[in-house]
């Protein structure tokens, strides 16, 4: 072979498109391997990387293998040819990094240009070199991610902030793509996607040089999975990913890197299904070892690529980090032969007017999850409460700039069932740009609420296209129109598609708006026309929004407006074949404002004829829709005359009903006593919905008077009415604390028939109660808290799960003798401090030796299903270990794990696919992850300037016991917490009115109220605390010495923290440690220490409500507001009294939630002091359990539960921060400092540990 030169190659015939669909329909392509692995093992020193050229450069080189296409093109040339006598028909530029962007780290971002002429020229000599008129050689630009990313914010601080930014990636990826093309590149290759913004950005950069080409360049992109779970490392599944590139138009979509191939297998295996193009596939050479290497061999990797020809899967396949020549040739040689993927292009042929019956398109839309419109799918719920223009409360919230609480707004939305959010900025106040970038940057950091797709609204198309510079997914915008003329609309409408945006299009025209049923149709086939064939738009991609105006207003004029949007949607469905329809609901009944039930009941009725009409979305308000067949018959009927236009009079009559039905909602609740006249069944269902425990004992003794047994009760009633509790629970139509309220119901009804039935049994004794099964469930040794325990219990009951609570602190082998002695077909554990996690895998151990078959339920806020995939499911093998994070989880795993074999077997086997990927993926995560040594993590502490700064001296130093009355720590509560331990999310006071929530959330807070001056009349429930403050200094080693006086030459006590070690991916931000805010010696510091409970007496209370779940649940609930309170109340007198370093501090409870006030509070076991057993030195400083009442369990959790414990810092500029995970060296160093033996130290950081 002639050597590569960097001159511009010779002429040479670029494939078009279909040339190189042809040929992949005909064989698989071989695609080639790693470079850098090639580069390194040529072992250049740092004067080889830089070459003559460079030999000057002010900026280190080595490493950067893109330089090499300058500095040492005859190498480069040497690993194509490798490749290419290996059998590639496609061989990648060395361009992985070079972008200005990337290149910004060795200073050569000024050459990259160059770089990319250079490196597609070395590639193209060396492909034409190879290429037979039987087997031509391609050369595929490589455009490789950044390392910036547009998703995802680098400063765990500042979630809304992104060092880079959509236009700064689109001109670098346009700058790589034109020096590419002038080398000689016949095709381009986005590769190794972890954030899908930044391939759109690559995306938008190629469609700038190829929109003026006859002959588009072609595409292939490929992503990467990162996450065991299937999800790149900006959140998306592979689904979702797919979706959000499809605009691009690529001949294959693949996957590349992260995994090896047997990883790699099911989302390939997705792709192939879900793509109507070709498929790609790159993968490593399996997983790297424990030093970082890739060791599968040519023959393994190639067995498992020609599994995957063989399924028929493959259209272009080669290979990622860790293979060679070697592995090439070998896959080269297994897939030839073997046929390619079939696949034909995704059309739509129905011609206008053809369809006969509604059609619905295949609209693809993408958060982080996918959302998939067809034929058959149901209406979709267009959440519209994040819109200043038509909710007072979010456009307040952005106003005021609480971001905070504007994304409660969008949470509540997905979380209360909408599957797309509308997000509108338009309002005169404030710079819309600015504000829909700054929310959608924070939404992109909330995976809770990103995994729905993003509606940008807006009218100005500058607001709009930063939204979509913001967005990973595919996203719909809303909307477009020919309001300024088809030339206008044409244009907006490209740059929609160059996003990959779906679109809604308004019926408007530079006429105005379409008010009639003949001019929505009109506008609509014209605008249809337009963008199919002048744009290109699929049909699918194109949402009609016929315009929902207001009814019932008293102009006969408006009386039809309901009727010619809900025919114009007919039309549409049947003569523009492929599209959606949507409109803005809350339109249409804008005349009846101020009454909600009949809003609702107008809502209710159009969106049952609209739907039926094919409508495809609304936005909606989830809290003005009911249920059509649940409205009253003469409510509905009025509100149908209206809707329909029936009667002439239809508005005089809804406006004299709605007198009638003044109120709320026509959900509310309205107790009368009509019920009472229901048959005795149907009283107990209304009993068990309602939670009304007024009648149910003479309810269910009328019942067991009518049954043969006192079981067929429990079985029949009782068990017909929780099944409507866990139905409406399980749909979201029934919240946390009415499903308690309902426990407690059937609790008393079964407590009034044990009699009877244990009277039965005794002349029976085979009359036994028939249940889905028995559940065994404990908090584990050393772990006292149990409310979320006791709520899964709860809701596993309400579903007629038979369930034994062994309470909390339970040892291991309590839980397996009474699962054993019980016959248990379960066991649920649970924790809350991280000590626990090693005790689930001790009972899990001890499961397995015990040879148990039963499966194992988890869960608990310190649990995660890494950490069970990972160390607690393969301790035990016998049968299935389940992650359950949440209460209304655990009905679905349990039917689940306790289902026939046959259901249990394939659910146990994705089970244990899904956690081997995780465990997979936890193993290797230390060579992955980068570290900086202890000793370069200390060198980059905060940075304070300790001699221009005098320490506050505490006026009240020492240790004092405070007991405060309950009445004293009221005002300091923060409710919020208190809501979500009832699975009710929303920031208090505002959550009381929330449209979902809010009737849930009211009727909780009322019986919190009494509960809570009951409570304090009572006087049994007590609080008590220690706190203390000594002298104190920093050492050098992480360490902060306190002393037993001013003198400060008798130690008291050393306090051990640790750093974290992580890089700061900005390199400014400090490596912190609590540490860090004690001054070091010479200088006068101190530290305290608290303790406090509200938990004194609880057991006592507790035991006036037997078989009542609501009221212990709560009091537990609110023992713990108590408590936190208490902590917030003592920190306040610290700051103004006992350290007095803030004596004039006002701050309001809003200012106090927010932690507006100087120094921090850090509890052991948590972020910043993760390591429990400080607690031992804390409670031997303050005497907390002689002052208190408090204990110490042996794995440092505190008894009572309802007690908070930490240290003080005064210092101005401390803040909470999370220490995350360290490294081996730290682990070391702190079991020298706390004079532990290394295995123990290793246990009691082992949540922190790297690997």
């Amino acid at each position: 072979m002639p050597k590569a030169t960097a001159n511009t190659p010779e002429h040479h015939h670029r494939p078009s498109r279909q040339a190189l669909e042809d040929l992949m329909r005909q064989r698989i392509l071989v695609l080639d391997g790693a470079y850098g692995s090639a580069f390194q093992g040529y072992g250049l020193s740092e004067e080889a990387f830089r070459g003559q050229q460079y030999a000057e450069h002010d900026h280190p080189l080595q490493g950067n293998h893109d330089i090499l296409n300058i500095t040492q093109p005859a190498i480069v040339a040497e690993v194509h040819d490798g490749y290419l006598a290996a059998g590639c028909d496609i061989i990648s530029t060395n361009t992985f990094n070079a972008t200005a962007i990337a290149q910004e780290d060795f200073g050569t971002q000024g050459i990259c240009f160059e770089i990319n002429k250079q490196a597609a020229a070395i590639a193209r000599h060396c492909a034409d070199g190879y290429t037979t008129q039987s087997k031509p050689r391609f050369v595929a630009g490589s455009i490789g991610p950044t390392n910036r990313t547009a998703s995802i914010s680098p400063d765990v601080n500042r979630p809304e902030f992104r060092n880079v930014d959509f236009d700064q990636l689109c001109d670098a990826y346009v700058e790589a793509a034109q020096g590419l093309i002038a080398g000689g590149v016949d095709l381009f290759l986005i590769e190794t996607v972890f954030d899908t913004l930044n391939a759109k950005a690559a995306i938008a950069a190629l469609h700038r040089i190829n929109d003026p080409l006859d002959e588009p360049y072609p595409l292939i992109i490929s992503g990467t999975i990162t996450d065991a779970s299937g999800r790149t490392l900006s959140g998306q599944t592979c689904e979702a990913f797919l979706y959000s590139v499809e605009h691009a138009e690529p001949i294959a979509v693949g996957l590349n890197c992260a995994l090896g191939a047997e990883q790699l297998r099911p989302y390939i295996e997705e792709l192939s299904r879900l793509n109507p193009g070709g498929i790609s596939a790159h993968p490593n050479a399996g997983l790297p070892d424990a030093f970082g290497e890739y060791t599968q061999t040519a023959e393994q990797m190639a067995s498992l690529i020609s599994e995957f020809a063989r399924a028929g899967w493959l259209n272009i396949v080669g290979g990622c980090c860790g293979t060679t020549p070697e592995h090439i040739k070998a896959i080269a040689e297994a897939v030839t032969g073997l046929p390619p993927r079939a696949w034909s292009p995704a059309l739509v042929t129905d011609k206008p007017g053809t369809n006969k019956a509604p059609f619905k398109a295949d609209l693809t839309l993408a958060g982080l999850e996918p959302l998939k419109l067809s034929a058959d799918s149901l209406f979709i719920n267009v959440g519209e409460r994040t819109n200043v223009t038509g909710s007072a409360k979010f456009a307040r919230l952005i106003r005021e700039n609480q971001f905070a609480e504007a994304l409660d707004v969008a949470r509540q939305q997905v979380e209360n069932g909408a599957q797309i959010i509308d997000i509108n900025m338009d309002e005169g106040m404030l710079d819309g740009v600015d504000a829909m970038q700054h929310f959608l940057n924070l939404i992109a950091t909330e995976p809770d609420i990103s995994r729905v797709p993003i509606m940008i609204d807006s009218s100005k198309w500058e607001i709009i296209e930063a939204g979509l510079k913001c967005v990973q997914g595919k996203a719909i915008v809303n909307s477009i129109s020919l309001k300024e003329g088809e030339e206008a609309f044409v244009e907006v409408a490209k740059r929609c598609k160059s996003y990959g945006a779906a679109m809604v299009v308004m019926a408007f025209d530079e006429d105005g708006q379409a008010d009639t049923y003949q001019r929505k149709i009109e506008i609509c086939k014209r605008s249809y026309d337009v963008l199919t064939a002048q744009v290109g738009i699929k049909p699918s991609d194109i949402i009609f929004d016929p315009n929902i105006f207001a009814i019932g207003t008293g102009i006969e004029e408006h009386s039809n407006y309901a009727v010619d949007f809900i025919e114009a949607v007919s039309w549409i469905h049947t003569h523009l074949p492929g599209v959606s329809t949507s409109g803005g609901l809350s339109n249409v009944s804008f005349a009846f404002r101020g009454n909600n039930l009949v809003r609702e009941a107008i809502h209710t009725v159009f969106l049952y004829h609209a739907i039926r009409a094919g409508l495809t979305m609304a936005i909606v308000n989830a809290g003005q829709l009911g249920i059509y067949d649940d409205l009253p018959e003469e409510l509905r009927v009025a509100a149908e005359d209206l809707v329909l236009n029936r009667r002439e009079d239809a508005t005089e009559r809804l406006l004299d009903l709605a007198q009638t039905y003044s109120g709320n909602s026509q959900t509310k609740a309205v107790q009368t006593e009509a019920w009472r006249e229901l048959p005795v069944q149907q009283r107990l269902t209304h009993a068990l919905v309602q939670g009304i425990n007024n009648h149910v004992v003479e309810d269910t003794e009328e019942a067991r008077q009518s049954a043969n047994h006192p079981l067929d009760v429990i079985e029949g009633p009782l068990m017909d009415g929780m099944g409507v509790v866990g139905d409406l629970f399980s749909t979201g139509k029934m919240f946390l604390p009415q499903v308690v309220k309902s426990a407690r119901v059937m609790k008393q009804a079964v407590a009034h028939l044990v009699p009877f039935i244990e009277a039965e049994k005794a002349n029976q004794p085979d009359a036994v109660q028939s249940n889905k099964g028995k559940i065994v469930l404990a908090t584990v040794k050393g772990d006292v808290h149990d409310i979320g325990k006791n709520i899964v219990g709860v809701v596993l009951q309400c579903n007629n799960y038979e369930i034994i609570d062994l309470g909390v602190m339970v040892p291991s082998e309590k839980i397996l003798q009474t699962a054993i002695a019980e016959e248990a077909d379960a066991i649920g554990l649970s924790g809350l401090i991280t000590p626990s996690l090693d005790e689930m895998v001790n009972v899990a151990r001890e499961m397995q030796r015990l040879d148990l078959k039963v499966p194992l339920l988890i869960g608990g806020a310190t649990t995660s299903k890494a950490h069970t995939a990972a160390k607690i499911a393969p301790a035990y093998s016998n049968r299935a270990t389940v992650y359950v994070s949440d209460a209304s989880r655990a009905v679905g795993v349990a039917a689940k794990l306790l289902a026939p074999e046959k259901i249990y077997q394939d659910y146990a086997s994705d089970i244990s696919a899904e956690y081997a990927l995780i465990k997979n993926r936890v193993e290797a995560r230390r060579e992955k992850r980068a570290f900086l040594t202890l000793d370069a993590a200390r060198a980059n502490p905060l940075d304070f300037a300790w001699e221009t700064y005098s320490p506050p001296k505490p006026k009240k130093p020492e240790v004092h016991v405070v007991e405060p009355s309950l009445a004293d720590l009221v005002p300091y509560i923060d409710w919020s917490p208190y809501f979500m331990t009832w699975e009710l999310a929303g920031k208090f006071p505002q959550i009381l009115e929330d449209e979902v929530v809010g009737e849930a959330a009211t009727s909780l807070w009322q019986d919190t109220q009494e509960r809570l001056a009951w409570l304090i009349e009572d006087g049994r429930l007590q609080a008590k605390g220690v706190v203390g403050i000594w002298p104190a200094n920093r050492l050098e080693t992480d360490d902060i010495r306190l002393y037993t006086s001013e003198s400060r030459d008798t130690p008291l006590a050393d306090l051990h923290h640790l750093r974290q070690q992580a890089p700061k991916p900005d390199d400014l931000s400090p490596n912190l440690c609590l540490a860090d805010y004690v001054a070091p010696a010479g200088i006068e510091d101190y530290v305290g220490g608290f303790a406090v409970t509200s938990g004194l007496n609880l057991e006592a209370i507790l035991e006036d409500f037997p078989n009542d779940d609501f009221n212990q649940i709560m009091i537990k609930a609110l023992a713990d507001r108590f408590a936190e309170a208490f902590a917030e109340f003592l920190h306040e007198r610290v700051r103004q009294e006992l350290w007095g370093y803030a004596a004039d501090e006002a701050l309001n409870k809003d200012a106090l939630i927010k932690e507006r006030y100087q120094g921090i509070r850090p509890a052991p076991g948590y972020p910043a002091c993760p390591e429990h057993s400080e607690k031992e030195t804390l409670f031997h400083l303050l005497e907390a359990t002689t002052n208190t009442g408090i204990s110490l369990t042996e794995s440092y959790a505190m008894s009572p539960a309802a007690a908070v414990s930490g240290w003080y810092f005064s210092h101005p500029e401390a803040r909470y921060f999370g220490v995350g995970k360290i490294d081996d060296d730290q682990v070391r160093d702190y079991a020298a400092r706390k004079a532990l033996p290394l295995d123990q130290a290793k246990g009691r950081l082992q949540p922190l540990l790297s690997d």
